[in-house]
């Protein structure tokens, strides 16, 4: 479900950012009396269809929809679940299930009995970012903070390369700054004037996150992390920066000339570009 209408769930939304949430339909066919009859039951037991939704980028998850299903006969479930974006990341997991509503004291030996015994179930998935890293963002009012009342934004970057992205990175906006956080608001749309202050911005935050991976004696040639931590989200960025360099040579140059190293970063992510 978007402004412009309901769309089908593509496998991926390569223009979702942690500011976009998701309104999302499903209808679901169920036909009652076959599923108690297929699984052994008495033909007055409830169900319930129920959906949860996982996050591979935040490592969250939690039920999304659930409904108790009486009676009998076919019938058609349509089930709208809403998403928070600052809640996701990476890949959306939906799971459907039709499952036993209440624990059953008798039945045959072969039918379920325990509350949530799954007698169907469907598993969706709709990635939401690509290789570009992404991180949890927030807009606070910065006056109310140890940060400057006027600074735009801040990364905060912190923990070791083996800790999870999700929990080491998080950009804040200074709502006060109505450039910066209307350029925020508007990036699934940007005008002009937010392509400029997202540009800076990611130049910026890809600035930081060389820097602090550099200043790590872990973070070499040949390091290898865990998918989904601090360490592999850099190692990525600085292959998509610097691709075919070395991560010593790299560390050489940027502490030989910080101040050429800082405008060959602005070259790498092509900052104020037409892309």
């Amino acid at each position: 479900m978007t402004e412009d209408g309901d769309l089908p769930l593509p496998e991926s939304l390569p223009d979702w950012d942690y500011q976009m949430d998701l309104h999302l339909r499903r209808k679901v066919h169920v036909d009652l009396d076959r599923a108690r009859s297929e699984a052994g039951l008495p033909p007055e037991t409830t169900l319930a269809l129920a959906a949860t939704w996982t996050a591979t980028g935040s490592n969250l998850r939690g039920p999304a929809y659930r409904i108790r299903l009486e009676g009998s006969g076919p019938g058609e479930i349509e089930m709208v679940t809403y998403h928070r974006g600052s809640d996701l990341g990476g890949i959306l997991v939906l799971d459907t299930a039709l499952v036993l509503a209440e624990a059953l004291a008798s039945g045959t030996s072969s039918a379920p009995r325990r509350a949530g015994s799954v007698l169907w179930s469907d598993r969706r998935s709709l990635r939401l970012q690509g290789d570009a890293p992404q991180f949890p963002m927030a807009v606070i009012d910065f006056a109310k903070t140890s940060f400057p009342a006027s600074a735009a934004w801040h990364l905060q970057i912190s923990g070791n390369l083996h800790g999870a992205t999700m929990g080491s990175l998080l950009l804040l906006v200074n709502e006060q700054n109505i450039i910066a956080a209307t350029a925020f608001k508007n990036a699934a749309k940007p005008r002009a004037i937010d392509k400029v202050v997202l540009s800076a911005v990611y130049a910026d935050a890809a600035r930081i996150m060389i820097e602090h991976a550099l200043r790590h004696d872990d973070f070499r040639d040949g390091a290898t992390f865990p998918d989904d931590t601090l360490g592999s989200t850099l190692l990525s960025l600085f292959h998509q920066l610097f691709p075919g360099s070395s991560i010593n040579d790299v560390r050489l140059r940027a502490d030989r000339s910080p101040s050429l190293f800082a405008s060959e970063l602005q070259a790498a992510v092509k900052i104020f570009g037409e892309e």
